[in-house]
């Protein structure tokens, strides 16, 4: 027996796995965080059922389907779900939660697994994420950490959260780190929809009572777009600033950005596109110095006259308080928790003040 489940309240915690049966391409636009995609069709036989369905009849597009279907079905079983024990718990989503689900869900029930169907299929997920990414806002206490380019606000975030500190990690659910040259290496970014399925996974997870720590970061991350009602959350949320003086974010940076001092080439293409900015002279002194491996000299000048006047333009058109400013004696390794654990206890202190 099939049992149909609408998401809610720990709609997932009596699932062991999650199992997207749509097309390649449709998985890959977006899914349901930590779903596996097993196609009930392949996206070249989804488009050529449609096409018969349109051209010759629906009646013979649903017996092509069903056998191309059969097809996959089976060696997805062989292949892919070959060991899974008698008690396995898989959840089954497919569109709209009708005919490539319920085909797959009816054959792993008749072999004995304990099978659900998410009810109105990814449409309806996709409908509730749009819906929480408001409701799921709006308790929020975010508390920004605001601070020029170098300061290590990722690497602090990241270890407050490493030792309990409550965060939403925007760049991390991005791949991005929000920059010029925030491209992650070997990685890419999600498209918008998933970059949103997993912000909504993240805040689903918070506690409304204790603070968010969250990087102040332009309304976009890459190509992945802060949803409105966070993003206006977050112009009016109290700020933590983080201060250090150039020379300990050239040498943070140098370090963060290593694998762009190995592949010079990256800056150059870069450069090339910022002449519209800053002018030829500029870009021409930037490209020497990278021909020259003047990164000490190069860096310095992307603080001076790209990054930090984006900063002060940004930071002008933020509205929310200056809870304290932390200014850090260095940017190390070693330096990075105990800067952290000096922004959760300013964090905590102006949620129970």
């Amino acid at each position: 027996m099939v049992a149909p489940i609408r998401i809610g309240t720990e709609w997932t915690r009596d699932v062991d796995t999650i199992i997207d049966v749509r097309s390649p391409a449709e998985f890959a636009e977006d899914h349901i965080p930590g779903a596996i995609n097993l196609p009930v069709l392949s996206d070249a036989e989804r488009a050529k059922v449609g096409t018969i369905h349109k051209q010759i009849s629906p009646f013979e597009a649903r017996k092509l389907g069903a056998s191309m279907a059969a097809t996959n079905i089976a060696r997805h079983i062989q292949e892919n779900l070959k060991d899974q024990a008698a008690g396995w718990k898989p959840l089954v989503y497919c569109w709209r939660g009708g005919q490539r689900s319920g085909s797959m869900a009816r054959i792993l029930a008749e072999i004995g697994w304990v099978t659900t169907v998410l009810e109105g299929g990814y449409k309806y997920y996709r409908q509730r994420v749009s819906e929480e990414l408001i409701s799921r806002v709006d308790p929020l206490y975010p508390v920004l950490l605001q601070g020029p380019t170098g300061t290590a606000k990722t690497h602090i975030l990241r270890a407050a959260s490493a030792a309990g500190g409550q965060v939403l990690d925007l760049e991390g659910l991005a791949c991005h780190r929000g920059s010029l040259l925030g491209a992650e290496p070997g990685a890419d970014q999600p498209g918008q929809r998933h970059f949103e399925s997993l912000l909504h996974q993240a805040l689903c997870q918070l506690d409304p009572s204790r603070p968010v720590l969250i990087e102040a970061e332009s309304s976009r991350i890459g190509q992945c777009h802060i949803p409105r009602a966070l993003w206006q959350k977050m112009q009016h949320a109290p700020q933590i600033l983080i201060k250090a003086d150039i020379a300990a974010r050239v040498e943070f940076l140098k370090r963060d950005y290593a694998h762009i001092i190995a592949s010079p080439e990256t800056l150059t293409v870069l450069i090339d596109g910022m002449v519209y900015r800053h002018g030829h002279a500029i870009c021409d002194e930037w490209r020497r110095q990278v021909s020259e491996g003047d990164w000490d000299g190069l860096v310095t000048a992307l603080i001076t006259d790209h990054y930090d006047p984006a900063y002060q333009s940004s930071t002008r058109r933020r509205k929310g308080d200056v809870l304290g400013a932390i200014t850090a004696g260095g940017l190390s390794p070693d330096d990075i928790p105990v800067l952290a654990a000096s922004v959760t206890e300013l964090a905590e202190k102006a949620v129970m003040a």
